[in-house]
């Protein structure tokens, strides 16, 4: 699959970075030959290969997830600086879908 310069751009608007004009072709190459790298993968055969979801023999040291009564809604909303509806209230950071300038 081959990636232009303009779904480079596309993206780093959306993650709010900007490049320059030899650093954006740069990252296309690179970007371009991981694609091809990940789409090498997909034709390996893995027919029989059991899952491995973890290389070394550990089991889950953490502590048993127990349900605790949590604060009042209302004593937590005292600590926002501004809500509406009963939501706390943040600036947009999105506009129709694209990341704001």
């Amino acid at each position: 699959m081959a990636i232009n310069e303009e779904q480079v751009k596309h993206v780093a608007k959306l993650a709010k970075l900007s490049f320059s004009d030899d650093e954006l072709t740069g990252f296309t190459d690179q970007l371009g030959k991981i694609i091809d790298m990940v789409e090498q993968l997909g034709e390996v055969d893995t027919e029989g290969v059991p899952f491995t979801s973890n290389v070394l023999e550990i089991i889950n040291v953490m502590r048993e997830d127990v349900a605790d009564e949590g604060w009042s809604r209302d004593e937590l909303m005292k600590n926002v600086p501004e809500s509406e509806d009963g939501f706390i209230k943040v600036p947009a950071i999105i506009d129709n879908g694209e990341a704001g300038a």
